[in-house]
């Protein structure tokens, strides 16, 4: 009950520590940090809320896994397989059940690079249709960039799409567990896929939701979308316990303030700057200071206003 504990205590509206400046924190794996129970029977491993770097293997999101008493999820394939067999083995360290399913929460490196160490187990691999496409489009790019900054860890690494697709939601009964794999609409980015657990009120949430570090606005998303998936559907599951996609669990109010908040804000200040004529170049320096405390804010901010501006030009 010690990592219970210790994982109950980061619920509490206040923001844990963060991981941005620390390089590993568990040197006899290739994962950035050990799983902990957040609830009983469901772990995580919690990575690095810094950009993805040969020290921490590519772990800068969290690895999930639920044990079912006939079997186990794993949520997100990895970045890489090495990390992937990495995280394998810490589960069979908990328990002596066989994964049985692996879900991946986007078609990002670090949710779906793993999938190649999954598939050769035998493990099916489910993920939403647009992040399958995102994979297929995209894969090669993304595995060069994995395998510049992770060099021999990238060994054994290749793309391997989800061999399940689902729409909308689709229900995993295993065990004594009930599942429903979600994508609630447009937020992140493609195939945003939250994995719920309405008996325990836990959300395995993906990258819709963040509190430690800055949300990345990629050129594809749809800022105002976001905000209605997740002040909407997300928000009206009404979970307890959330596990982002990045950093430690938490809950609602958390994620609330640090996503749909930091979305409202951004837009409000860049929608000033627009009706007062402001150009993109002015767009850069808007007023996010209120952010700066979070981890990747010196990466992102100016990209995020710069993408943010860039979106309510045209709308």
């Amino acid at each position: 009950m010690r990592h219970v504990s210790t994982a109950l205590a980061c619920l509490l509206p206040v923001a844990a520590a963060a991981s941005e400046d620390i390089a590993d924190k568990y040197p006899a794996s290739e994962l950035y940090d050990k799983p902990v129970e957040v609830i009983p029977h469901v772990w995580s491993a919690i990575g690095a809320t810094a950009p993805p770097t040969y020290e921490n293997a590519g772990h800068n999101n969290n690895l999930s896994f639920v044990v079912t008493g006939d079997g186990v999820v794993v949520i997100n394939g990895g970045a890489s397989a090495r990390l992937a067999a990495a995280l394998h083995d810490e589960i069979k360290a908990v328990t002596d059940q066989p994964v049985k399913l692996v879900i991946n929460e986007n078609g990002q490196g670090h949710a779906m690079l793993g999938n190649s160490y999954w598939a050769d187990q035998g493990v099916d691999i489910l993920a939403h249709e647009e992040a399958i496409a995102e994979v297929e489009e995209n894969g090669d790019f993304i595995l060069q960039g994995m395998q510049r900054y992770n060099r021999d860890k990238a060994e054994g690494t290749r793309v391997v799409a989800a061999n399940r697709s689902f729409s909308d939601r689709e229900v995993i009964e295993m065990g004594d567990v009930t599942l429903e794999v979600l994508h609630l609409g447009s937020a992140h980015g493609p195939g945003d896929t939250q994995v719920w657990i309405p008996d325990w009120d836990i959300v395995i949430a993906g990258d819709i939701a963040f509190h430690e570090r800055m949300p990345p606005i990629f050129q594809d998303t749809c800022t105002s979308c976001w905000i209605d998936t997740f002040d909407g559907p997300f928000t009206g599951l009404g979970a307890t316990y959330v596990i982002p996609g990045h950093g430690h669990p938490t809950n609602m109010a958390q994620v609330t303030r640090y996503t749909s908040d930091y979305l409202r804000d951004i837009r409000a200040k860049v929608g000033a700057h627009l009706d007062e004529g402001g150009d993109l170049a002015g767009a850069y320096y808007v007023d996010q200071s209120n952010w700066a405390h979070l981890d990747t804010f010196e990466e992102l901010a100016t990209k995020n206003a710069g993408r943010v501006f860039e979106e309510m030009e045209w709308e």
